[in-house]
């Protein structure tokens, strides 16, 4: 059984698409962890994340900085978001994530072109959405509660500013844009906590799958 989650940026997609794996024994990636890494070797080596030969150059990155911590910061989300738009870079990750999807048993992927065009033919298709101010609240919250800043340093309107035009690039890009597939069930978690939405989403999974 292959799972694709898709949605925007602190939509909750990725906290769901953990639970389903754990809930049916299949292995989980986050994709776009694979795209923040690209961003944060663009950085790293001191390149343009809006040129695509740098882009494509960080595409060969080491494995080891899928594990650090500064891929969940909201600088190197904005990177990502930029080297994504660069057809070069989806397709070097395309047959990466492809392969992980095709595993014998499956898997749970969740992005934001899973379901579109890393694996269309997936037996179950979520697209996890909510408004810009509650995602931007979740950020938020999210970065109080880990440290990362606090009320000062971390205005909610800015965070806001910054998921509404991660949204606009997403949406816009020519290549692979963000948006539900065709045959994608849509939830928006806007007035879900998250056992709410888990719940919402895994009676969806069973009812679609059949499995338990």
């Amino acid at each position: 059984m292959i799972i694709a989650v898709d949605g925007p940026t602190a939509s909750g997609k990725g906290t769901i698409a953990k639970r389903l794996a754990a809930h049916f024994g299949l292995p989980h990636l986050d994709t776009g962890l694979l795209y923040r890494a690209v961003g944060r070797q663009v950085a790293l080596n001191g390149g343009d994340p809006n040129d695509a030969d740098d882009a494509l150059a960080a595409c060969d990155f080491d494995d080891a900085l899928l594990g650090d911590d500064i891929l969940r910061s909201e600088e190197t989300g904005g990177l990502a978001s930029r080297v994504s738009v660069h057809p070069a870079v989806r397709d070097a990750l395309y047959e990466r994530q492809r392969a992980f999807a095709l595993q014998p048993g499956g898997a749970v992927l969740d992005g934001r072109d899973i379901g579109t065009v890393i694996v269309p033919e997936a037996q179950v298709k979520l697209f996890v959405t909510a408004s810009v101010g509650e995602r931007a609240r979740r950020r938020w919250q999210e970065m109080i509660d880990k440290r990362i800043g606090d009320e000062e340093s971390l205005p909610r309107s800015v965070i806001e500013q910054d998921i509404a035009r991660r949204d606009a690039r997403d949406i816009g890009r020519a290549d692979a844009p963000l948006r539900p597939a065709s045959d994608a069930l849509v939830i928006d978690t806007t007035s879900f906590d998250r056992e709410q939405a888990f719940e919402t989403v895994l009676e969806a999974v069973r009812e679609r799958s059949g499995q338990q």
